[in-house]
C-alpha cells in the first residue's frame, strides 16, 4: 500500500492507477466499520480496479475546538487497518495541504444540511461538504462508499455528485455494529465503562419503533412519543433529536404510508458523547 501526503503527487498518482478507483473517505481513528466499508470498496474495485482511502481530521466540520482536540489520530493504526483491509492508497494530507491560509471558498448545501444534526451542529455540514469536494477533485474516484450509519452525511454527499455533476457513484454501506448493536463509531472509546453498557437502548428504542410499524401502527406521532420515552429513561440520556423523515428528501413525514422510504433519526448525548443512530421503517 502506498501512502500518499500531498494533494498534487495524490492527484498525479490516481490519474495513472488501475480503474475503477473506489474511494473510503475518513477523519482517521478507524475501526471495524470503516474495514467493512474498505473490504467492500474493495469488492467493488475488483481485483483488477484501486482502492483508495482518505486519513484526514476535517478542522471544518468540528463545532467545538475541544471536540477536535479530544479526537484520537492513531496513525499508524489507521495505517495498518487499511492495508490489511485491501486498500491500494492511502492520502493522508495535512491541513495546510488541504486549507490554503487565505482559502476563501466552501461549498455549502442548503436543504439537506438545515434539519436533524444540521440544527444543532451549524456549519458541519458545509465543512463535510467542502472537504468531500475537496477530496473529489483530488483523488477522482469512480466509486464511493459511505456508512448508512451518518445517512444524512451520505444524502448531501448524494446531493453534492448529482448537483455538481461528478461522474461518481455514491454506494451507501449498512451501518457495521457491536454484538451488542451499539453502531460502531470512532466516539464510542469516550464513553465511560457506565455509558457504555446503557447505549444499546439507543438501537433497542428504534427496534421498538419498528416492531409497532410491522405491527400496524402508521401515525408517526406515536412512533415518535414511544421512542422519545425510551430514550429518556436511559441512565445519563440527554436528547438532541427524535425524527421520522423521507430519507430521500430529510423532509418530515405524519403518517408512515406518506412516503415508500421512511427513516427514524435519533440523535442523544451520554455523558459528554454523541450518538447518531437510524433505521429504515419502509422494510419492516
Amino acid at each position: 500500500m502506498k501512502v500518499i501526503e500531498k494533494p498534487a503527487l495524490m492527484q498525479q498518482a490516481c490519474r495513472q492507477v488501475a480503474r475503477p478507483l473506489a474511494l473510503v473517505a475518513t477523519m482517521g481513528a478507524l475501526h471495524k466499520g470503516h474495514a467493512a466499508l474498505i473490504r467492500h470498496a474493495r469488492k467493488i474495485a475488483g481485483p483488477q480496479g484501486t482502492v483508495a482511502v482518505s486519513v484526514f481530521l476535517n478542522p471544518k466540520q468540528f463545532n467545538s475546538a475541544q471536540d477536535l482536540k479530544l479526537y484520537p489520530q492513531p496513525f499508524e493504526a489507521d495505517k495498518a487497518l487499511c492495508e490489511e483491509a485491501g486498500a491500494d492508497v492511502l492520502f493522508h494530507p495535512s491541513v495546510e495541504d488541504i486549507y490554503l491560509s487565505d482559502h476563501s471558498i466552501n461549498v455549502e448545501e442548503t436543504k439537506l444540511a438545515r434539519v436533524l444534526c444540521g440544527v444543532s451542529r451549524p456549519g458541519h455540514f458545509t465543512g463535510v461538504a467542502t472537504v468531500v469536494t475537496k477530496i473529489f477533485n483530488i483523488v477522482t474516484p469512480d466509486k464511493v462508499v459511505f456508512g448508512e450509519k451518518d445517512w444524512q452525511q451520505l444524502a448531501i454527499v448524494r446531493r453534492l455528485v448529482s448537483d455538481l455533476n461528478f461522474p461518481i457513484e455514491v454506494i451507501g454501506y449498512p451501518t457495521v455494529r457491536e454484538l451488542d448493536y451499539l453502531a460502531m463509531s470512532s466516539r464510542n472509546t469516550r464513553l465511560s465503562s457506565q455509558e457504555r453498557a446503557v447505549s444499546p437502548k439507543i438501537y433497542a428504542a428504534l427496534q421498538q419503533a419498528a416492531e409497532q410499524v410491522s405491527s400496524g401502527e402508521k401515525k408517526v406521532a406515536v412512533l415518535l412519543a414511544a421512542t422519545r420515552a425510551s430514550l429518556e429513561v436511559i441512565p445519563g440520556a440527554t436528547i438532541d433529536y427524535v425524527e421520522i423523515m423521507n430519507e430521500e428528501t430529510l423532509e418530515p413525514i405524519s403518517e408512515i404510508a406518506q412516503v415508500s422510504k421512511p427513516r427514524l433519526f435519533v440523535a442523544v448525548k451520554l455523558g459528554e458523547t454523541r450518538l447518531i443512530d437510524n433505521i429504515s421503517l419502509h422494510a419492516v
